[in-house]
């Protein structure tokens, strides 16, 4: 009789998280997370806290150190156009790319070498003090994460390029820790854009978290010692809501189905300029600066508001936008949209920065404006703007739901509804649109290693 052939040798066993728990290079991990997350956290708050003096100070308070009587309507266009001057430079004279280009998407795996931190830190520096339309979250991940890694090779130069990527990590969820009003949200950021999951997510989230949460403690500490503020986003003074209708969840169907278009269209533009960039960068990124300053006066001629409306993240805009919105005209409204929606397209082609708060700060804009419709009200019709246009540009579900929720604070629970609705319409709708035309440029941090500093 024949022989059995063998049986086929089992593979070898994934690692077991419990024991890599248990071990003692994990504590070691965690300690070393724990420790470096003070220090990235006081360079994040430090970071924030000087955007937002450049930001007042510039636009704000210079024209009168200068002898104006009050801010001239003209006075973006120089600003911006010093800040495409500064990201070109940035990007083609120091190490490295200053960052990912956001043109394509949000990205939070690798981080950057350490020679390429201050390119990283000038690029965003010019892009968010100057007006253009772009966010901090991806230059303090990028940052934070750069950090991270360098204060591990500061410690031990020999570090395996695992307990580099780990430690990294954790710089990040640090350095984003309160930015988004919660350390959840940050981590839930990090952690559906890095496509984190299986039996091992909880090993490489805990340092993270923890760091997270160290970084938290130190943002509250130092708000309360310097009195600058925490930086974190938060949606004060809401309306109270309670029960979501039937119009509400078709009003929330529309929007769901309406915001990847718009978000099409900014990609779109931003995929089509972006080879101009590659090709002239010295010179067309300043143009774009301007285009991104006409933008910004062209809105405050038609309404009366300022060109701050529509220059910047709308990070510290939001919440007066929701509370005061309510009572401007849908028209003014809807040119805010599109002036932003232009502005936020322009600049992801050449700057630097991340594309978390336009989209929620446009998605909004058009809850408040959609308020307006029969049997739709503010605090919902927000909600559902949000985590659609969120869900549109970043294509991250479950953290566009929560972006979109937890911000609403005591409605949350009642919004909920009508915002997975959106989000899930937006996501499928958005996953059925073709590509935008243009040329699409990878733009990814590249890990370093040991050898590479």
């Amino acid at each position: 009789m024949p022989a059995h052939p063998d049986p086929p040798a089992a593979p070898p066993s994934a690692a077991d998280p419990l024991a890599v728990i248990r071990s003692r290079g994990y504590l070691r991990i965690l300690l070393l997370a724990g420790l470096i997350g003070v220090p990235v956290s006081i360079a994040a708050y430090g970071f924030l806290a000087l955007v937002d003096w450049l930001q007042a100070y510039l636009f704000t308070e210079l024209p009168g150190v200068l002898g104006f009587a009050s801010v001239p309507l003209w006075w973006p266009f120089p600003l911006l156009a010093l800040a495409g001057l500064l990201v070109a430079l940035s990007i083609q004279r120091l190490p490295g790319t200053s960052g990912h280009p956001p043109s394509e998407g949000f990205k939070a795996g690798g981080f950057p070498a350490p020679r390429e931190l201050p390119g990283v830190v000038l690029a965003a520096l010019a892009t968010l003090a100057l007006g253009a339309v772009l966010g901090p979250e991806a230059p303090l991940i990028a940052l934070g994460g750069g950090l991270g890694a360098l204060a591990l090779l500061l410690i031990k130069k020999d570090s395996p390029p695992t307990a580099i990527a780990v430690i990294a990590s954790a710089g990040s969820f640090a350095a984003v820790s309160t930015l988004l009003g919660s350390p959840l949200l940050g981590a839930f950021l990090l952690m559906e854009a890095s496509g984190l999951a299986g039996a091992m997510l909880g090993v490489g989230l805990l340092p993270g978290l923890l760091a997270a949460g160290i970084g938290s403690l130190v943002f509250v500490g130092l708000d309360s010692w310097t009195g600058l503020g925490t930086f974190s986003l938060a949606l004060p003074n809401l309306p109270a809501f309670s029960t979501p209708t039937l119009a509400m969840f078709l009003w929330a169907l529309g929007l769901g189905a309406g915001c990847p278009l718009v978000a099409w269209g900014i990609r779109a533009l931003a995929r089509i300029v972006r080879p101009f960039v590659h090709a002239h960068r010295l010179l067309v990124t300043p143009v774009l600066g301007l285009l991104i300053a006409g933008l910004a006066v062209l809105f405050a001629l038609v309404t009366g508001e300022d060109t701050t409306e529509v220059l910047f993240s709308g990070q510290s805009a939001l919440p007066a936008l929701i509370s005061g919105g309510a009572a401007w005209p849908v028209g003014a409204l809807l040119l805010l949209v599109l002036c932003k929606a232009l502005a936020y397209g322009l600049s992801l082609s050449a700057f630097r920065g991340g594309p978390v708060f336009p989209a929620m700060f446009i998605g909004a804009a058009l809850g408040v404006a959609a308020s307006h419709l029969p049997g739709m009200a503010l605090v919902p019709a927000v909600g559902v703007g949000i985590g659609a246009m969120c869900v549109s540009m970043l294509r991250l579900p479950l953290t566009s739901v929560l972006l979109a929720t937890v911000l609403l604070s005591s409605d949350a629970i009642a919004v909920m509804p009508l915002v997975i609705v959106a989000v899930v319409v937006a996501h499928v709708v958005t996953g059925r649109l073709p590509e935008p035309p243009g040329r699409r440029v990878s733009g990814a941090l590249p890990s370093i290693s040991p050898a590479t500093d």
